[in-house]
């Protein structure tokens, strides 16, 4: 679009004529100097083209430009509404953290086949499952005990063999900032530091039940339904430092130990005085 030479008229300056013209800029020569102008935004307010076609040109062409400025406005505005809500739900983040109670029964373990258990591996994060009744059933579970001082256990156990054989395949810390009252779409992250999965010969060795009892039924090992039980504090620190045992003299030993200790720290516990496991198989077996 070439406007050299066109004829214009403005409100307060009178007749002129365009002088040069960038696709961001228009000058005119006017009779008492040449003046600068925004375009095409000055076209149709205060500068207005003598050819009527060219006119009708340009007008289309600040529609467009101006249809386009709103449209990147909007797609700001929707910007800073997500980066302020992005803020708000990390404050609230915050003030959970801040005021978070610790629980002695913070921790969580999960059933897991092996299909999901290749999946909660490669992607580090676990779902939580779907309520099953109540006005909410098909919404995904919210674990609200879990903190960022919680532990996922992953548990497995051959689909025809015994409820006691169950063992440990693997186990990390949730995510940094996770809050479970605050996860709406059921997925709990993995830390990026603190997660672990274990070889088969090596959960073998940790039998679920060697933790885990119910005190009402102590030398009970049932496990018949539901994707998930919450897991004392203790317990989870007996699996670490059993872990801790198996990886001694291997190149995994200190990151281990290292997981132990931030285990406890984050949960208050002396490694020195988490007592020896006293699960359901160990009471069976007495």
């Amino acid at each position: 679009m070439n406007l050299l030479d066109e004829q214009v008229t403005h409100k307060s300056f009178g007749q002129g004529s365009v002088v040069a013209c960038d696709g961001s800029y228009v000058e005119v020569a006017f009779a008492l100097g040449t003046k600068k102008f925004v375009f095409p935004d000055v076209f149709g307010t205060h500068l207005a083209l003598v050819d009527p076609k060219l006119a009708k040109f340009v007008a289309g062409v600040k529609k467009d430009i101006e249809a386009e400025r709103r449209e990147k406005e909007a797609e700001l505005a929707r910007k800073r509404a997500a980066e302020e809500a992005k803020r708000q739900r990390l404050l609230a983040r915050e003030k959970l953290i801040k005021s978070h109670k610790l629980s002695p029964v913070s921790q969580v373990a999960f059933w897991c086949d092996e299909e999901e258990q290749e999946k909660v591996f490669a992607e580090g994060k676990v779902f939580t499952g779907l309520k099953k009744s109540g006005v909410n059933a098909g919404e995904p579970n919210r674990l609200v005990r879990l903190h960022h001082n919680s532990c996922c256990v992953i548990t497995a156990r051959e689909e025809d063999a015994p409820e006691k054989e169950r063992r440990v395949v693997g186990l990390f810390m949730v995510g940094e900032s996770f809050v479970g009252k605050l996860c709406e779409d059921g997925y709990i992250p993995a830390h990026s530091e603190y997660r672990l999965r274990l070889s088969d010969e090596e959960a073998r060795k940790l039998p679920f039940w060697k933790y885990y009892v119910n005190e009402r039924y102590p030398k009970n090992m049932t496990w018949n339904s539901g994707r998930h039980r919450y897991f004392d504090n203790v317990w989870a620190a007996q699996i670490l430092q059993d872990i801790v045992a198996l990886k001694e003299g291997t190149d995994e030993y200190e990151q281990v130990q290292g997981f132990l200790e931030h285990f406890c720290e984050m949960n208050r516990l002396r490694e020195t005085d988490v007592p020896s496991p006293n699960g359901a198989l160990v009471r069976a077996s007495a």
